[in-house]
């Protein structure tokens, strides 16, 4: 018989759950293994941010990570690939400390997509809800839907390493 304590961490244990709610709308879900103050930082705090969100797979590099996360606070993330670079950027619509963020992504041609991440503690684990609400179901179809459950593999391993109490606000 396999018997494993709670707080063990094994790979299965954390699958990312990715949905389209409708031609606008996909959700993601996954919990992670971290209270959702230490999770939130790792959304919020640049240094952080940077060690998780880019999906190692996608070959690309990050040249520069802002954030400046306040309600109308702005962000930039600057990426090369091969000889180019793109950006990606919007304004913070809401930002309530530890169990929400919401912000827009400017950097289409289609209009703004908003964002909503949402951090729901339980047991010492962080339930993440990842909404995003594409301006047309074209931009939602040209959109990068699938590096979520890679980046989110990430942020598992960053918090893994940091422990609960490695951050202050």
């Amino acid at each position: 018989m396999d018997v494993r304590r709670e707080s063990e961490v094994t790979p299965m244990e954390n699958r990312t759950g990715v949905e389209r709610k409708s031609e606008r709308e996909l959700v993601v879900t996954r919990t992670v293994n971290a209270p959702a103050r230490l999770v939130f930082e790792a959304w919020t705090k640049a240094e952080l941010f940077r060690r998780w969100w880019v999906p190692k797979s996608y070959g690309l590099t990050l040249l520069s990570c802002e954030m400046d996360v306040r309600v109308g606070g702005q962000y930039r993330l600057v990426f090369r690939h091969e000889d180019s670079t793109m950006e990606f950027f919007g304004t913070y619509l809401e930002v309530t400390p530890h169990s929400r963020l919401v912000w827009t992504n400017e950097e289409g041609d289609n209009g703004k997509t908003v964002t909503t991440v949402t951090f729901d503690e339980n047991a010492g684990k962080t339930l993440l809800v990842v909404h995003d609400r594409y301006p047309s179901k074209e931009a939602l179809d040209s959109g990068s839907t699938g590096a979520m459950p890679e980046a989110l593999d990430q942020l598992d391993e960053l918090l893994a390493s940091l422990g609960p109490s490695s951050i202050t606000k």
